[in-house]
């Protein structure tokens, strides 16, 4: 092959895959201007009246724009040293379902919508940022979720158990005269309650309904306060680099020293 092939071809990599120098960077922020617009377009050509005026222009404004994604898409592939590697990496997936729906939908015509999902190729904006000094917060972030898993998983399944009963009941109380045609959409009611949503698609009407509902919503405070504080908790002490209070396997005896390697009550390795 040639060396200056080999010399354009990678300097188009390095435009299209690194974000250093000037024109490396002006090249993804153009990228990401297109891709918000093109968003746009699609989105307005969803409205009717919109649509009605301005359909052709918004047509070809939508396929000037898939033609662009699709040569850069091809130029990724042809630039890259492996490009079944970059096909199925993360972006190049994103890239791929980029410019897949404006195809599909010569077959499908609804699925030209789906063209939005291009708006994920901002995820980018990530990468030309340089956001290097946000990846401590994010291991921090990461952390304190780790942390809190158990204790918000055991949350979960008492909200689940609560939100089971209480439209359970609630079907029984009110029954399909008021809505609650079954246990399953008394669930869905009371999830809605509990998470203060209130669509009020369903509502009781009896007395002893509307009391449960106003001990459901008061519930429903709670639910929303528990794992903030959870989550807080563990944040702040992700924060200052705190360990977690070790807890015991064996008897789950919790709060050891950081340094302790046995249990002091049974002995159990920690």
């Amino acid at each position: 092959m040639p060396a200056s092939h080999v010399s354009f071809r990678r300097r188009v990599h390095d435009v299209l895959f690194e974000h250093d120098s000037p024109a490396e960077r002006a090249f993804d922020l153009v990228l990401i201007v297109a891709i918000v617009v093109s968003v746009i377009v699609v989105m307005l050509d969803s409205v009717a009246s919109v649509r009605l005026r301005y359909g052709r222009a918004l047509w070809i404004a939508e396929w000037a724009f898939t033609i662009l994604f699709t040569a850069e898409y091809l130029a990724r592939l042809w630039s890259s040293e492996r490009p079944l590697r970059y096909a199925r990496s993360f972006y190049g997936v994103i890239d791929l379902l980029a410019i897949a729906p404006a195809y599909l939908a010569m077959l499908f015509p609804a699925g030209r919508y789906l063209v939005t999902l291009r708006v994920l190729r901002v995820v980018r904006t990530f990468r030309i940022l340089k956001l290097a000094q946000y990846v401590q917060e994010a291991a921090v972030l990461s952390q304190a979720l780790r942390a809190s898993r158990h204790k918000i998983t055991v949350f979960i399944s008492v909200v689940m158990s609560v939100v089971t009963v209480m439209g359970s009941l609630m079907y029984l109380v009110e029954g399909s005269a008021s809505g609650f045609t079954s246990i399953p959409q008394g669930i869905y009611w009371a999830i809605v309650t509990m998470t203060t949503v209130g669509y009020g698609d369903i509502a009781p009407v009896t007395p002893l309904g509307k009391f449960m509902a106003a001990a459901l919503m008061i519930v429903g405070y709670g639910v929303i306060a528990v794992p903030t504080g959870i989550v807080t908790l563990e944040l702040d002490r992700a924060s200052r680099g705190d360990a977690p209070p070790r807890e015991c396997p064996g008897c789950g005896t919790p709060r050891h020293d950081r340094d302790a390697g046995y249990c002091k009550y049974c002995g159990t390795e920690l």
